[in-house]
């Protein structure tokens, strides 16, 4: 009977694990941690994507994401979401986004984002889309955006809010 129990607790903990969505790996770079590497599934036609990373700096030093790349686009920028005067604006970061020591910033819906133009492919739920990602730094870092649903808010596709939060222009 307890053998029996055994299996049976084996096959649903391997259950759950297969079951469970595909995961962006973290990737370092120098005293970066990158991880939660995604996208939203984009409609046929679509020419513009938005991509979104969590950038952790482990170092004791600031180091700046200014860049990225994708053969996915003709061009990737970086991003903000903001309000202004009650009014929802997108501006690119000129000068980058600098990632304090010790401090984790969030790329996601409703406020910094990759921007992604000139899609030459639509973004398909389930696909991976590599991008290299240009820091101050720690250089060129390639990472894979993990492709969910078209409405996902955060990866897995649940309806993690927390991306909603906006900067006063």
């Amino acid at each position: 009977m307890n053998e029996l129990f055994r299996i049976l607790s084996l096959s649903a903990v391997a259950i759950t694990v297969l079951a469970a969505p595909a995961r962006a790996e973290d990737v370092k770079a120098g005293d970066l941690v990158i991880t939660q590497a995604w996208t939203r599934a984009t409609p046929n036609g679509a020419k513009i994507g938005g991509g979104y990373v969590t950038i952790e700096n482990k170092g004791t030093t600031p180091d700046r994401l200014v860049g990225g790349a994708g053969d996915i686009a003709g061009k990737v920028e970086i991003h903000e979401m903001a309000m202004d005067n009650g009014v929802m604006k997108m501006r690119p970061i000129d000068k980058g986004l600098t990632i304090e020591p010790g401090k984790t910033v969030k790329l996601a819906p409703g406020g910094y984002h990759l921007m992604m133009f000139d899609l030459k492919a639509p973004l398909k739920q389930g696909d991976k889309v590599p991008v290299t990602l240009q820091f101050e730094k720690a250089g060129k870092v390639s990472v894979t955006l993990d492709v969910q649903g078209v409405g996902a808010q955060a990866p897995g596709g649940g309806d993690d809010h927390s991306g909603h939060m906006m900067k006063k222009m």
